[in-house]
């Protein structure tokens, strides 16, 4: 075992742990998209599936959005080589992303939207209850960081959600993992990556205005990026102009009254 892969089975084994993600008995679908994110997210839950005495169940699936040139012929090589239990669903969302975003318009909010409805449908349809997903650390504190500053909302990706209609609970157990650190980890495995040409092709994506910010930022302060991820787990709401958290126009009624204030030093 690599010194890569044991960084990364720790950190991701101590985000389980934490966030309490998988149980005994859990039927974890593991999205397998083709990139390095989660060919490392699924090697890492299989070997942890052992650790455990196989507690849990965990089963690839990739959906073949019909992306001009996809070819998952030696993803599907790489997952018999391995023993890995998976499916390759094919549907054209391609075509319907083309169709309705305008030209100059990111893709991925739509293309996230379709793609989560055909997970989401195949977990249904299969009896799995948890649906894993690999996003790490650079994803989080990227998408706090735009959602701050082109939505105006602080807010970023949860490492353990329930879904809206309570049917499953997404787990993303990579949080803790460095993007550096999979990359590395990625090149080592010699994973057979296959390369999103729709987003892919799209230039000045907010993410990697972002990412570059970070970056320069990390470049002169290393402690930036493990920061921003904890600040997202530690969060103070007393500090904050939430209108919903802090009752502005009433405060003045939450003030002690001075008599009070008397009594209460007298006593000491």
């Amino acid at each position: 075992m690599s010194i890569v892969e044991k960084k990364l089975l720790h950190y991701t084994g101590k985000a389980i742990a934490d966030y309490n993600m998988i149980q005994k008995g859990d039927r974890v679908l593991a999205c397998l998209s083709g990139g390095k994110d989660s060919y490392t997210m699924l090697n890492l839950l299989h070997k942890l599936r052992v650790r455990s005495g196989n507690k849990f169940e965990v089963f690839a699936f990739t959906l073949d959005q019909a992306q001009p040139g996809w070819d998952g012929t030696a993803m599907q090589s790489w997952l018999q080589d391995k023993g890995y239990a998976h499916e390759i669903w094919r549907r054209d969302t391609y075509s319907v992303v083309l169709d309705k975003v305008p030209e100059g318009k990111t893709y991925c909010s739509l293309c996230s939207r379709l793609r989560r409805g055909i997970i989401y449908r195949y977990a249904r349809e299969n009896g799995f209850n948890k649906i894993a997903l690999g996003h790490h650390r650079e994803d989080l504190i990227e998408s706090v960081l735009m959602s701050t500053l082109y939505s105006g909302e602080i807010r970023s990706m949860p490492p353990k959600l329930i879904t809206a209609e309570k049917e499953f609970i997404v787990i993303r157990p990579m949080v803790y993992c460095q993007e550096a650190d999979i990359i590395k980890y990625a090149t080592e495995q010699e994973f057979p990556i296959i390369p999103c040409n729709l987003c892919g092709n799209q230039e000045g994506l907010m993410r990697a205005k972002v990412k570059k910010l970070i970056q320069e930022l990390a470049a002169e302060n290393p402690k930036v990026p493990a920061n921003m991820l904890n600040a997202l787990g530690n969060i103070k709401i007393s500090q904050m102009m939430d209108h919903e958290h802090w009752d502005f126009k009433h405060l003045e009624d939450q003030l002690v009254r001075p008599e009070v204030v008397e009594i209460k030093a007298r006593a000491l």
